[in-house]
């Protein structure tokens, strides 16, 4: 990827048109990794409303040790948001213009991990769940915290029920007929661009769906490592800057 392009999706200075670009990015990522890493570990990692669900259900039926297991996926996502929030706030204090990159580093180094020591990860529990488990569900926090601490709270990556919602809220209001009795009012209107982009953030996560399970079925662990490769490239560039900085900073020491 040019450089001057990843600074414009992971860099400081932001835009509308850069959150965009961004935000489709990470949902093919999430879609891919929500989708094969459910063929890796029997479990869908960014669905937490599902996981709370399924916490109650296993509550009601005594099932404990599986009550355990949701709680531990559950704070692992938890805590993938709070160090987003940690690691932006920290680098947006000092201005730094990899704020926004560094939790897409950290995501990368994880996915990495996740790719090359994943067979031997299933083996170690963590917080009542294997540890890839944990990956995951900590990866689906840190993702869907940054990109919506970029663009205000209006995007989001790693789960479609909203973004299906939104959609639907647009066609209904597409196909509404305003009643000419009614001039007085605002009429209803379609927005169209969001519907487009929303459209587009969805066909992107099942792109990234498609692939993610295509790639794990057939090589494996693997398959995470492209994913974490493209997240390097993603947020290299800003990184590359503040190292230029400190380097001048200490010259000049």
């Amino acid at each position: 990827m040019p450089l001057r392009y990843t600074r414009k999706l992971t860099g400081r200075d932001r835009s509308t048109q850069g959150n965009r670009h961004l935000g489709t990015v990470l949902a093919f990522v999430a879609g891919a990794i929500n989708a094969g890493g459910f063929l890796a570990v029997k479990q869908y990692t960014s669905h937490m409303t599902g996981i709370f669900s399924s916490v109650a259900d296993n509550l009601v039926l005594g099932a404990f040790d599986l009550v355990l297991s949701g709680f531990g996926a559950l704070f692992s996502f938890l805590a993938g948001a709070a160090c987003t929030a940690i690691v932006v706030n920290h680098a947006r204090r000092r201005n730094m213009h990899a704020q926004y990159a560094f939790p897409l580093l950290i995501e990368a180094v994880l996915l990495l991990g996740f790719g090359l020591m994943g067979v031997q990860l299933t083996r170690i529990e963590g917080l009542f769940v294997p540890t890839t488990v944990m990956l995951l569900c900590f990866m689906m926090g840190l993702q869907n915290a940054l990109i919506t601490k970029i663009s205000n709270a209006e995007i989001r990556t790693t789960h479609v029920t909203g973004m299906l919602t939104d959609i639907g809220i647009e066609i209904g209001k597409f196909l509404y007929r305003n009643d000419p009795n009614f001039h007085h009012l605002p009429p209803v209107t379609a927005n169209l661009d969001r519907l487009k982009l929303l459209t587009t953030f969805v066909t992107a996560f099942f792109i990234g769906a498609l692939t993610g399970a295509f790639g794990f079925k057939h090589i494996g662990y693997v398959a995470s490592v492209p994913l974490a490769i493209m997240l390097i490239g993603l947020a290299i560039a800003p990184a590359l800057d503040d190292l230029a900085d400190l380097r001048k900073k200490n010259k000049r020491l």
